[in-house]
């Protein structure tokens, strides 16, 4: 019985902060909202993003190369060159790439700390995100190269494309996992939260040189997804 008390009283917890999170995402869009109503000239002057740009621009499809090999040296031609705002660099790399990272470095953070926090034991830690982190590369991986076969859409092979995805899922999650190898829990807590707070900020960087995102939004919005998740394994690690 008081396993079923403690049970529920973790979801009603889970709840109290998914309502918190929503009432804050809500205030924030209204809030927005009223400022563009209020400043309709700053509204009218928004200049669209890089990729919105483009897209007016030229927005047919651009045919893909045959071979795998052509592709990836088209990849490494768009990234050695000046125009990493092209629709192929965005399509083909910093997209999927983009979106491998936020999953890696968001979504493993519940299984790593709460193992922290239930266990007191830094190494068991770093193997449950090291598994976390393998699993979810994989997952990203045949996730975006079945999601698209990339001749509709010009965005490239799904072999490069999901290896993009997964390899950069992997990057995310096992970088803030790397801390629990020291053996001192609190030091290990302590640096794997400096490194996840350089992931987010990362995240927020890339969305924003990219894509064109606000700052502060993009900031608010990757670490208001993150604080999220690490409410999770709070929540968890200490039931």
């Amino acid at each position: 019985m008081g396993i079923v008390l403690r049970v529920s009283n973790r979801i009603t917890d889970i709840e109290n902060a998914l309502l918190v999170a929503f009432y804050i995402l809500k205030e924030s869009a209204m809030s927005l909202e009223q400022d563009t109503q209020d400043n309709p000239v700053a509204s009218s002057n928004i200049q669209p993003s890089s990729v919105e740009n483009h897209a007016h621009v030229s927005p047919e499809v651009v045919e893909t190369p045959k071979t795998i090999r052509e592709q990836i040296a088209e990849l490494f031609i768009a990234a050695t060159s000046k125009d990493d705002k092209s629709r192929h660099f965005l399509l083909r790399v910093v997209q999927p790439g983009l979106a491998g990272l936020m999953d890696g470095s968001v979504s493993t953070l519940a299984p790593i700390f709460a193992t922290a926090f239930a266990t007191q034991r830094p190494f068991t830690a770093f193997l449950v995100g090291m598994a976390a982190a393998t699993g979810a590369g994989i997952s990203m991986a045949f996730s975006e190269a079945l999601s698209d076969d990339g001749e509709l859409t010009g965005r490239g092979s799904p072999v490069v494309r999901g290896a993009i995805t997964g390899l950069m899922t992997f990057f995310g999650g096992s970088l803030h996992t790397l801390p629990f190898l020291i053996t001192h829990l609190q030091f290990a807590l302590l640096t794997a939260y400096f490194v996840v707070a350089f992931e987010l900020v990362a995240i927020a960087a890339i969305r924003h040189r990219y894509f064109g995102t606000s700052w502060w939004l993009s900031i608010f919005q990757v670490v208001g997804g993150g604080a999220l998740v690490f409410a999770a394994a709070v929540i968890f690690g200490h039931a």
